[in-house]
């Protein structure tokens, strides 16, 4: 009986073992970034004082915080003299955190006074000499890499929350893949990887991703790779490749709103809901809630803005002597005639004016002269990779991508 106890026990613990080594989320070594030896009490001994914790009320401001203390002689106007080449006090800010610490006997006088614009950074004004010292202190910071991976659950915020990510990261990667894929087309079960390094105040507070190192998604059944990596050094910018050296940017971007949903194709017949025949429609229609930005998809310039009674407020902008696009029903124009513009830049705010049921854009597309379908039309791509560069790159990427496929299932 003991010995089968023993062999259950032995078999209980291979299969915690494999159970465990197909987890879907892999977090490797730690790296310390700029340790600083302080406690949580900004390196002071918070049982020597009276210690008042407070936020700025709007209305406060430094003087008005301080004059309300006992500083002994000291005016505020020396103060804030003394301290000028640390600390601008004009930036203290409302609802942002402080922390008086004063003596313990009857004065109750200021020793220190301690403003956090923010989790990371505080400044340090000490009271305790004839002359008022001010200093910035930044709190350690610990970086941890992680990957996490499996099949999409929900939409990318979603799966990302549900991991425990901040939400910026699901904005980040919507950028980077803004030329390839619309987050709207991913489905339930598509996969997904994604490695990325967070930042932790004191090897405990969370406080945001720093870095997305690499990523992939299955797009309509293919799978799309993302790696950042500088081609030039000089210039340090970040451009973002796939796992063949290919640019991810393309001259278009996929869609002019981000996080919103196709609601009409491209159709040479189509029932119009406001006039109620059939006819044409040039265009295609991306719902999104009244006020979401409209970006341009590609840089050029504005060549004409105005109102019709079926276009309601609209823009057009020339890219080159190809393409030109068209944005409909506007609720706001933010651009003029003859304004340069890059892509990605707002361009207005969604509205339903015109001939519209609701509040949405209409995204038309010309090419030579002749209106054509965005969705069908294969768009010129970004700027490639040098093949000097290639051979490098590709070494680089191996290991990552050998990391994100491992846990992908791929």
């Amino acid at each position: 009986m003991k010995q089968v106890v023993i062999i259950f026990i032995v078999l209980t613990a291979i299969l915690s073992c494999n159970k465990s080594s197909k987890n879907q989320e892999i977090e490797s070594k730690v790296k310390i970034v700029k340790p600083i030896a302080e406690n949580s009490d900004f390196g002071f001994n918070f049982s020597e004082f009276n210690v008042v914790h407070d936020t700025v009320k709007k209305g406060d401001n430094f003087g008005t915080i301080i004059s309300k203390q006992n500083i002994g002689s000291l005016k505020v106007y020396d103060i804030v003299n003394s301290v000028k080449d640390t600390f601008d006090v004009r930036v203290i800010k409302p609802n942002k955190a402080y922390t008086m610490l004063r003596s313990k006997d009857k004065t109750n006088k200021l020793q220190v006074f301690v403003y956090q614009p923010d989790a990371l950074n505080y400044y340090i004004f000490d009271f305790r000499d004839t002359t008022v010292v001010a200093y910035k202190k930044t709190r350690p910071i610990t970086i941890r890499r992680r990957t996490i991976g499996g099949v999409l659950k929900g939409s990318l915020s979603e799966t990302l929350g549900n991991a425990g990510v901040e939400a910026a990261l699901a904005s980040r990667i919507t950028k980077i893949y803004s030329w390839s894929i619309d987050f709207f087309k991913l489905k339930k079960g598509d996969r997904f990887a994604v490695t990325f390094t967070e930042k932790f105040i004191n090897d405990s507070v969370y406080n945001g991703v720093e870095n997305l190192e690499a990523s992939f998604f299955e797009y309509k059944g293919k799978i799309i790779y993302a790696f950042p990596y500088i081609q030039n050094p000089a210039s340090g910018k970040v451009g973002y490749y796939d796992e063949d050296g290919k640019t991810l940017k393309n001259f278009f971007l996929k869609t002019p709103i981000k996080f919103s949903r196709l609601t009409s194709r491209f159709s040479s017949n189509r029932y119009h809901p406001v006039q109620h025949r059939w006819k044409a429609h040039k265009g295609t229609d991306y719902a999104a809630p009244h006020g979401t930005p409209i970006t341009t998809t590609a840089s050029g310039t504005v060549e004409r803005t105005g109102y019709t009674a079926g276009n309601g407020n609209y823009v057009k902008i020339k890219h080159n002597g190809t393409y030109s696009t068209q944005y409909l029903h506007m609720s706001k124009i933010l651009v003029r005639r003859g304004q340069h513009v890059n892509q990605g830049d707002v361009i207005g705010r969604v509205g339903s004016t015109g001939l519209a049921t609701g509040p949405h854009v209409c995204y038309r597309f010309w090419k030579n002269g002749k209106q054509v379908d965005a969705l069908k039309l294969k768009l010129p791509g970004g700027e490639p990779m040098t093949s000097a560069n290639r051979a490098r790159y590709l070494t680089t990427i191996a290991p990552l991508k050998a990391e994100l496929d491992s846990i992908g299932n791929l």
